[in-house]
């Protein structure tokens, strides 16, 4: 079947209990060497990533692909070093000073109406104090890419819908939970790679894979496990969501 979005996939590293971060939602550096290289292939071989504003506050940067094999194997392929790098947030209520606004990547940002608002304010702000003609987007971000619902949520398949129109055929998501817990439920996900890492975070209010309200056993996504990795003491999971054809 003919998919009018990005083939979409979620990379994430996960303690042995299913947590992604522990119970203070710290920056979850528990992956290893293996783990962080299986990640910069994955965002590699992506044409964009997308990922959440908790997600970006808890680094205050991105995963850009450093391997030269890799930036090699996407100028081969026509494409540019970094993939896009999506924030997704309805507020875009972001700090400008983190240092993921100095990395050398293309910044998009996906928001509601208010939030475009938010940052084309502040444009108008850098315009006025630097006496230069406003553009259509603040210096941090390339795009501001606005698709709300009539709720004024954001709208993720049409905004999916308009990615794949700008040759964005490979996304990958990074997290966090909420995002991922939207994506199912849309039925947007394609695939999942999940590193079980070897230790135990505990805490009933640590974030997990999927979020959200959850699912009902009889209407859970399904799975098929594709293939299972271990080196050393990590285990990395792919897996293909089934779909009602399948």
């Amino acid at each position: 079947m003919l998919q009018h979005r990005p083939h979409t996939t979620v990379v994430l590293a996960m303690s042995a209990d299913g947590k992604i971060a522990d119970f203070r939602r710290s920056p979850a550096r528990f992956g290893s060497r293996v783990d962080k290289a299986h990640l910069e292939k994955q965002i590699a071989a992506s044409d964009a990533v997308l990922f959440g504003a908790a997600t970006l506050g808890a680094y205050g940067t991105t995963l850009t692909v450093s391997d030269p094999t890799l930036v090699q194997l996407r100028a081969q392929e026509g494409k540019l070093p970094q993939p896009v790098h999506i924030v997704t947030t309805h507020s875009a209520n972001l700090n400008p000073e983190i240092h993921f606004f100095k990395q050398p990547v293309r910044r998009w940002l996906l928001t509601t109406t208010a939030g475009a608002l938010s940052w084309k304010g502040r444009l108008q702000t850098l315009a006025s104090t630097l006496g230069t003609k406003a553009q259509e987007c603040p210096p941090e971000f390339e795009q501001i890419l606005v698709f709300e619902t009539p709720t004024r949520e954001i709208d993720i398949p049409a905004a999916l819908k308009h990615l794949a129109t700008l040759d964005i055929t490979r996304l990958v998501v990074l997290g966090g939970g909420e995002l991922v817990a939207s994506l199912l439920e849309l039925d947007l996900i394609d695939e999942l790679w999940l590193t079980v890492c070897p230790l135990i975070l505990g805490g009933n209010t640590a974030p997990t894979p999927v979020e959200g309200k959850g699912f009902l056993p009889d209407l859970a996504p399904k799975l098929q496990l594709l293939e299972v990795h271990t080196v050393e003491q990590e285990v990395f999971l792919h897996y293909r969501l089934q779909r009602a054809a399948d």
